[in-house]
């Protein structure tokens, strides 16, 4: 999954975690923003592997402004 990065990465965030307790295994790839609410109520009940560097996205020529994270949750 990867969410929209914007105000409702806290639902997609809900919605990932919700559906690992009911038998999926969800992997999540999200801005690394470790001082958010959804991150610590969702993002922390996961397996969480940190991306070096910043990516970058399709052909453009910058990466991303922010490092991102892997986010697994397993049922």
């Amino acid at each position: 999954m990867n969410p929209p990065y914007g105000r409702t990465i806290k639902q997609w965030m809900k919605k990932a975690y919700e559906s690992s307790l009911n038998g999926a295994t969800v992997v999540c790839l999200v801005p690394s923003r470790t001082d958010t609410a959804w991150w610590h109520d969702y993002a922390v009940k996961g397996q969480i592997e940190f991306i070096r560097g910043r990516l970058k996205f399709g052909g453009n020529k910058n990466s991303a402004p922010f490092p991102s994270a892997v986010v697994i949750f397993k049922p």
